[in-house]
């Protein structure tokens, strides 16, 4: 088998008693790491700490795999301009926090006559979230429902985590250190003497 040391350096092929007895001697673990191979490739290692290192591997992958849901908010034709700025507000933070959001207007009655003002209240959702939230399904009447569906803007996303420079602090009103060099102040002239 070809052999492969702790620290990853080639040890060259050896016979399976002497690869056991180097594994031995440093209280390691031999393990076949490719066994499909000609000859097949076997490592000295700590198996325990290997398996716990790929364990932390995989639950760090897992943990970074976003977990999108979808969220719902629900809107009526006749929505008060309080109630609308509460929802949408609602609705960008969701989208804020990774996850995507289906907007439903909700019709009773008569105002399934007058589907116009559901798309009006929509596209102002669409124009008050624009810089977090992407369209993924256009507005579409859904039997007394009118439902649409956003997710959110990766790309505006990253650039709110970006570092802030000067003239972006500049433009939200804060006052960035800024170091003031004082003006050199040259002395008096001496006054000439006056004749008598």
């Amino acid at each position: 088998m070809r052999l492969i040391s702790p620290t990853g350096e080639q040890l060259g092929i050896r016979p399976l008693p002497e690869a056991l007895a180097l594994a031995k001697e440093q209280d390691l673990d031999l393990v076949e790491v490719a066994d499909k191979a000609n000859p097949p490739v076997c490592r000295i290692m700590n198996y325990s700490k290997y398996k716990y290192e790929q364990g932390q591997k995989a639950k760090e992958s897992r943990r970074k795999s976003s977990n999108t849901s979808v969220k719902e908010m629900k809107y009526r034709p006749k929505i008060g301009q309080g109630d609308f700025d509460t929802k949408t507000r609602k609705v960008e933070e969701f989208l804020s926090e990774g996850h995507k959001v289906k907007v439903t207007i909700m019709f009773r009655g008569r105002e399934m006559q007058h589907p116009e003002l559901g798309r009006h209240i929509l596209d102002r959702v669409i124009e008050t979230v624009s810089h977090v939230a992407l369209v993924e399904a256009y507005p579409k009447q859904d039997g007394r429902n009118m439902v649409m569906v956003l997710g959110p803007d990766k790309k505006a996303q990253a650039v709110k985590k970006a570092p802030r420079s000067r003239s972006d602090s500049a433009a939200t009103g804060e006052n960035p250190v800024v170091e003031v060099e004082e003006p050199a102040v040259a002395a008096p002239a001496a006054a000439p003497p006056v004749a008598g």
